[in-house]
């Protein structure tokens, strides 16, 4: 009995580093991310809204990815529907979602998060309130 309490507890621990490894290499970690030179700049000392349609809706991924869980607003984005992971323009659609702000560290570790330049392209968009805020649309395939 003991030998498999010790094993069950070694096999659960075994699970738990590999997971928070996985979980930090994913989402917070620069190592497997080399943003291309050619991205927008983020200046400092600025906040930026941030319209969220996916993962980043759940409060325990913003913290993963921010450091944080943040507070959020309701929003809607007209003229888009979602597809899988991305948005379509789509005039008569609207996506429900949230904006969060963030700090420039903040919106970096977003852009590493959506593998800015990469995977996902961040586009200046309208919201059904006329607020502007910043969305991660896959990049297009060429």
């Amino acid at each position: 009995m003991r030998k498999q309490i010790r094993f069950t507890l070694a096999t659960l621990s075994t699970f738990i580093v590999v997971a928070v490894s996985y979980l930090w290499l994913t989402f917070a970690s620069p190592f497997l991310y080399n943003p291309p030179d050619n991205l927008p700049v983020i200046e400092e000392g600025v906040t930026y809204p941030v319209f969220v349609y996916g993962t980043l809706t759940k409060p325990w991924v913003r913290w993963l990815v921010i450091g944080r869980g943040g507070d959020f607003e309701l929003a809607e984005l007209p003229g888009f529907r979602k597809d899988k992971l991305d948005i379509r323009p789509d005039a008569g659609a609207v996506i429900n979602g949230q904006v969060i702000i963030v700090s420039a560290d903040e919106f970096r570790a977003l852009d590493r998060y959506e593998r800015l330049g990469i995977r996902y392209e961040r586009v200046e968009v309208t919201l059904q309130d006329g607020r502007s805020a910043w969305v991660y649309r896959l990049l297009k395939k060429e």
